[in-house]
């Protein structure tokens, strides 16, 4: 098989053939392993449970599904004060963090210095 001949849809269809056959190995070596496992376990009289002292692990496939939360940032939902104000509305300003404000972009262009902006 000469891969530099294949076309892009050829090699994809390829590919996804890898990935199955590779996850179908996968999952039956693992069913494998664990058959051994449990008759072992069970020709010394226990159980694969007691071994482990808990339920056994579940299929990456499951495993797969679940989601991660995500460790919350002790800043989260604090509002971060102004750095920057608007001369043309008081009201408004930047933190700045994120994207610069339009307002800010239009300063700079000008050529003036962000260091006038700031809140004092």
């Amino acid at each position: 098989m000469n891969l530099s001949e294949m076309t892009v849809p050829e090699l994809r269809r390829l590919q996804g053939k890898l990935e199955t056959e590779i996850r179908r190995r996968d999952e039956s070596a693992r069913r494998d392993v664990l058959k051994q496992f449990k008759k072992i376990a069970a020709d010394h009289g226990v159980s694969l449970d007691d071994v482990l002292g808990e339920a056994p692990a579940k299929s990456p496939a499951k495993a797969a599904t679940k989601t991660r939360r995500k460790a919350v940032s002790p800043a989260k939902g604090k509002r971060v004060p102004m750095k920057y104000a608007n001369p043309d509305d008081p009201k408004t300003g930047w933190t700045g963090r994120g994207r610069k404000p339009r307002w800010v972009e239009a300063w700079l262009s000008a050529g003036k210095s962000l260091d006038e902006l700031l809140i004092k």
